[in-house]
């Protein structure tokens, strides 16, 4: 807002735009007035738009007293802003200032909105006939103030429900589950310090922001690129094996469409939007427009079913705030493995949530992270099919030796009425929201996605979470590791073998071992700098390459190698042993089967090697 104390203000609108309301005041005059240039800008309209009415008035009524005013223009200036709300909006907030404000028994005149209108203004110029204020919407929606708070429970192995709260939170004995509860109570801990995949990711040449960006953007160097994709197959192969189309939609949408704008203002994470010409659109936040008009636009038959559509979304945007992005943790960009499945009925949901549900702890595995599960059920839900969801947790307990927290919902409030959220737990004691599965029973009559003449069930999935929260669960598990060095799972390290030569007599002889290593699809290079060996195995040690072969006199005499093995060593201990090159080649392709493969994406010499930082 831009506040001006006048002596008069007059206007005539001259010509309509295409957003002008319809209006039978073209003109208009006021003296003795405080003027006050309104722009409605985006995160308004995002947020709570009823906060910002309240405040301006406040701010509004607040000079007005000051300088002893009754009279107040309410004057639309988009000027103010590049970043504007939608018109359908700027004009609520507007009329809605207006009405408050004859409420409070202002004499009120407000300037027409969406005309170009003439206008006339003698500014007093006493020191606080200009000012200007900024008025932020409230972080929380008036309506979620007055909700009832859920309840969190531990479950454990033999279906007992423990109900814990921030006095007796220390009954649970798994700390990584007891962090997990404490986040979602809100206990907070101090913590100053940084996850330490924000280090490792510049150490090892994998990522960084991008400073010519909006923050939150990366900027991905070939390690990393390379660790992406394969992560990216992974999660096609898992999810095509297990049933899903592949299928690829915009990254933008026209928010005039009714149900892309419902779901997109039902869903609680701030987003892109912006104004292109007369219409708003948005930046995708998910998957799950595109994948929803396909389904509403197709022929559906119950045999169909469960129909599993999946994308890779690279990539969905969701505008953080500044303050609130931490590395790969929260980032604006990301890349999100979505499924969406279409159930012909709960029973089948039912069925295909649990498989999910499986497939999703079975990427702990393939990652080499320890993940913590938290159900949520809408209390109805819980109560209908409580034998149903018990049985999955007693399940997940016998297999995995780990309890679960479980949320109960007062009511429904978003989409779903049951999800499961999994989360590695990062090495500040902080989860790291991974894998989810949810149950929607509202999306498909928003869509009119139809089997037949009823709406059916649909499922979202994404069995890893975002790609770059996948890496960053990854990195922090190994991070924060006391019992034994850090690694990455063999298949995603970016150099899986180094070769090292005790000297340049013996560089043809590595060069041949890498080349077969290479020809059997192993990411191997050679180290040919001039560094001293006990400096070149220190730095394949910091890359955390998982297979050091040094070669030299014995080697070549013996045909045999001396391999140091990252995964069985220690920090006081490295783990060597001698091993021919096929057998080397055989522990690898046994450890990497049945995973994806992509060759070495950097020179296959080490002084050929660029540094990226």
């Amino acid at each position: 807002m831009l506040l001006i104390h006048a002596d008069y203000l007059e206007f005539e609108a001259k010509e309509k735009t295409k957003i002008a309301e319809e209006t039978d005041i073209l003109n208009g005059r006021m003296e003795e007035c405080l003027v006050a240039f309104i722009a409605v800008e985006k995160k308004d309209d995002e947020e709570n738009p009823q906060s910002v009415v309240n405040k301006a008035v406040e701010e509004i009524e607040k000079l007005a007293n000051n300088l002893k005013v009754n009279n107040i223009v309410v004057y639309p200036y988009a000027h103010l802003s590049k970043n504007l709300s939608s018109p359908k909006i700027a004009l609520e907030v507007l009329k809605d200032i207006e009405k408050k404000l004859r409420e409070n028994n202002y004499n009120v005149l407000r300037a027409p909105f969406g005309w170009y209108k003439a206008f006339k203004l003698s500014c007093k110029g006493h020191p606080l006939s200009e000012l200007s204020r900024e008025i932020y919407p409230d972080d929380e929606k008036v309506e979620d103030k007055e909700k009832i708070p859920s309840k969190f429970y531990l479950v454990k192995e033999n279906g007992e429900l423990i109900e814990i709260n921030k006095d007796n939170i220390n009954i649970i004995e798994d700390e990584e589950l007891k962090s997990l509860a404490k986040y979602e109570l809100g206990i907070k801990d101090k913590q100053e310090k940084e996850p330490v995949h924000i280090k490792i990711i510049k150490e090892k040449d994998f990522c960084d922001y991008e400073p010519s960006s909006d923050p939150g953007h990366f900027r991905w160097y070939p390690k990393g690129k390379l660790i992406r994709d394969l992560l990216a197959e992974y999660v096609y192969n898992l999810v095509v094996s297990y049933g899903a189309m592949p299928v690829e939609t915009p990254v933008m949408y026209d928010l005039s469409v009714k149900p892309i704008k419902e779901h997109a203002d039902k869903f609680g994470e701030r987003q892109y939007r912006f104004r292109q010409g007369n219409k708003e659109l948005m930046l995708r936040f998910a998957a799950c427009f595109g994948q929803f008009m396909i389904k509403k636009d197709m022929y559906l038959l119950p045999k169909y079913l469960p129909l599993r559509l999946y994308e890779l979304s690279t990539y969905s945007f969701r505008y953080e705030q500044r303050g609130e992005l931490i590395g790969l943790k929260r980032l604006r960009a990301f890349t999100m493995p979505d499924m969406h499945t279409l159930c012909l009925n709960l029973e089948q949901a039912l069925e295909e949530f649990e498989n999910q549900f499986w497939m999703c702890l079975k990427t702990g595995e393939d990652l080499n992270v320890s993940y913590n599960v938290i159900f949520r059920f809408v209390e109805d839900f819980f109560n209908e099919y409580r034998d149903w969801i018990m049985n999955l947790i007693s399940k997940y307990i016998n297999k995995y030796k780990k309890y679960v927290i479980l949320e109960i919902l007062p009511k429904r409030k978003h989409y779903w009425v049951g999800k499961v959220d999994i989360a590695v737990i990062d090495s500040l004691g902080r989860p790291i929201e991974n894998p989810t599965v949810q149950i929607d029973v509202e999306s498909a009559k928003r869509f009119n996605i139809k089997v037949k003449d009823s709406y059916p069930i649909l499922l979202h999935c994404s069995p890893t979470g975002s790609l770059e929260r996948a890496l960053c669960g990854i990195l922090e598990s190994e991070g924060k590791r006391k019992d034994k060095l850090p690694t990455l799972p063999l298949w995603l390290s970016p150099i899986q073998v180094r070769v090292i030569p005790v000297s340049d007599k013996y560089i043809n002889y590595a060069i041949k071992i890498a080349e077969k290593l290479r020809e059997n699809n192993i990411r191997v290079d050679v180290d040919d700098s001039e560094a001293r060996v006990g400096k070149k195995i220190r730095t394949a040690g910091k890359e955390w390459i998982p297979y050091i072969v040094v070669v030299g006199e014995d080697e070549v005499k013996n045909n045999i190698l001396t391999v140091t093995i990252r995964e069985k060593s220690t920090l006081k201990n490295q783990y060597k042993q001698h091993m021919t090159t096929e057998e080397l080649i055989k522990e690898i392709k046994e450890k990497t089967k049945d995973y994806p493969f992509k060759p070495l994406p950097y020179p296959m010499f080490v002084s050929k090697q660029p540094k990226f930082h």
